[in-house]
């Protein structure tokens, strides 16, 4: 699936079987807390942190995707084209960054 699909999908899915697109403030709130999920199980697994009993219930694939799914909503409700930012971002990075890690 290309980002234009997902970012397609996404708002199908949101105008019709969701009631709608939360707020961009609270979809920055939900935002940061699928990261800290994400931390906690990118913390557990691969960090010095040891799993208590309900820490691991979602996958490291769950949990970025869920990061996608709720950066997706933003993108889609402030009328970012995710395909053309990621782009420009590439080419930033090409660019800028050329030689910065050699």
């Amino acid at each position: 699936m290309t980002i234009e699909e997902a970012q397609r999908i996404v708002d199908t899915w949101i105008k019709g079987t969701g009631k709608g697109y939360f707020s961009e403030l609270t979809n920055m709130a939900v935002l940061t807390e699928e990261v800290g999920e994400l931390a906690r199980v990118i913390s557990r697994t691969y960090g010095d942190q040891v799993a208590k009993p309900g820490d691991m219930r979602h996958s490291l694939a769950e949990e970025l995707a869920d990061v996608m799914w709720v950066v997706i909503c933003l993108a889609n409700q402030t009328g970012v084209d995710l395909t053309e930012a990621l782009a420009a971002a590439l080419r930033k990075r090409e660019t800028r960054d050329k030689d910065r890690f050699r």
